[in-house]
Formats: structure tokens, C-alpha cells, sequence
């Protein structure tokens, strides 16, 4: 780091879980991410704040004025304008140091098959249960930690999925995709503007957490928040031996 890293991250070297080395692994560390809307909004601004040296971003949506509820990566000069490439500005405004890849497209899976190997972590911030099923199983082909997120009205949860570890579970052990889902979004039923930073600050939490090496993640843990009445409640949750994405079973004779 130069003279200016130095002073620019001094309150992330201060702190004993990070100090030098651990800013230095930051600055090393190439982090994706899935959606660049009211979740990915605080995550990408932590991210690139707090000194994550490359950071893809995909989302292929545009800005609009509705978003700006709560999508506080954006601004009303740039509505129009495709959400990646209007967080890439965001990111640069506060910290040139990052180096930020715009990807305007869907994460499809050829998309993800290209991305995904090459990243530290992945942290999910889209809106749909087919993309989050994509990118989870992505994330367990290749053995990168997932952080996923997600909120709608007053409700949201959080929780990584590192199948690393031969106990944790992926996405699909909890919401298993052959499941009927109910798909419910915001553009439809509403989002409270705060739950989306709170859930998404969190991500980014996690994530720096993994990258540096500190702490414990939410690994094996469900996290979900009620904020009509400000209630985190933690599920305990276990890898399923019958998964059809990260449980390699027995071939039938």
C-alpha cells in the first residue's frame, strides 16, 4: 500500500481482525456481484469503500426513478442509464483505487460458468429464485462462497452459502428448486427503502469477512429480520443429504 492507501483504509488497519495484512488481502481480492439494485446498491458501496481491489458487477436492468427509492447506488441525473454502469460510477466517486467490471447482461449460467471461477466471493443481490438457483449452483461447481440476500415488503434474510465446508449447506438445501415458489418482488408488493441497506450491508460484512479470513460467517445459519418489529431470528440450518446440487449421491445400480 502507498501513502494514501494507508490513510484511506487507516480505520480498517486500526482494528485487530484486519490491520495490514488483511487490508492488503482486500486490496488482492476480486469480489461478484449479482444485481445492482437495492441490495446490491450498499454492497457494492462497502465493497468498493472498503478497498476490494477488483469488483465485477452484473445487472442488466437500467435505472429508473422508482428505484431511487431505495437503490442508493443511483441518482436521478443517471436514471436511464444501466444500473451496472451507474454503480461502477458510484464506486469510483468515493474510491478510485477498485478496479470495477461492468457486465450489462442477465446472469445466465454461460455467464456464470465464465465469472464465477474467477472470483473470491460471490455475493447474490438479484430479485428472482431462478437466477439465485443459477448462481448457487455456480457457486458450488467451482467451490466459491455465496452471499445471498434477499427482501420484500418488511421481511428479508441473509445467509452464506460455503460448501467448502463438508457440513454447510447450499441455496438449494434450504429452497430446494424443484419447490413451487411464489415469486413476490418489490416492483409488485412493496419493499421498506431501509431493509434493502440494512440486508445489504450485511452482505458486504460477510463477504469482507471471508475475504480477509476473520470472524465467523453465517454459515449454517438462516438469518431472517421482521422489520415491522426490528426481530433478527437465526435458523440453524444443515446441508441435506438428499440435495440435487451439492450432495453427491450414489449412482443407482
Amino acid at each position: 500500500m502507498d501513502d494514501a492507501q494507508l490513510l484511506r483504509y487507516s480505520r480498517h488497519i486500526l482494528l485487530e481482525e484486519i490491520g495490514v495484512e488483511g487490508q492488503e488481502r482486500l486490496l488482492r481480492s476480486h469480489a461478484l456481484v449479482i444485481g445492482a439494485g437495492g441490495l446490491g446498491s450498499p454492497v457494492l458501496l462497502y465493497l468498493g469503500s472498503a478497498g476490494v481491489g477488483r469488483i465485477t458487477v452484473v445487472d442488466h436492468d437500467t435505472v429508473d426513478a422508482t428505484n431511487l427509492q431505495r437503490q442508493i447506488a443511483h441518482s436521478l441525473a443517471r436514471v436511464g442509464q444501466p444500473k451496472a454502469r451507474s454503480a461502477a460510477e458510484a464506486i469510483a466517486a468515493i474510491n478510485p483505487d477498485p478496479q470495477v467490471d461492468v457486465r450489462v447482461q442477465r446472469a445466465d449460467e454461460a455467464l456464470l460458468e465464465a465469472l464465477v471461477p474467477t472470483a473470491d466471493v460471490v455475493l447474490d443481490c438479484s430479485d428472482n429464485f431462478a437466477t439465485r438457483h443459477l448462481v448457487n449452483a455456480a457457486c458450488v461447481r467451482h467451490g466459491k462462497p455465496l452471499v445471498s440476500g434477499a427482501a420484500v415488503r418488511m421481511d428479508a434474510q441473509i445467509a452464506v452459502y460455503d460448501t467448502r465446508r463438508a457440513d454447510a449447506p447450499c441455496y438449494a438445501c434450504i429452497f430446494p428448486p424443484a419447490d413451487a415458489v411464489d415469486e413476490t418482488r418489490c416492483a409488485t408488493l412493496g419493499v421498506f427503502a431501509p431493509l434493502v441497506g440494512i440486508v445489504g450491508s450485511l452482505q458486504a460484512a460477510e463477504a469482507l469477512k471471508l475475504l480477509v479470513g476473520t470472524g465467523e460467517p453465517l454459515s449454517g445459519r438462516l438469518l431472517m429480520l421482521d422489520a415491522r418489529h426490528t426481530e433478527f431470528t437465526t435458523l440453524h440450518v444443515a446441508r441435506r443429504p438428499d440435495c440435487p446440487v451439492c450432495t453427491q449421491r450414489p449412482s443407482s445400480a
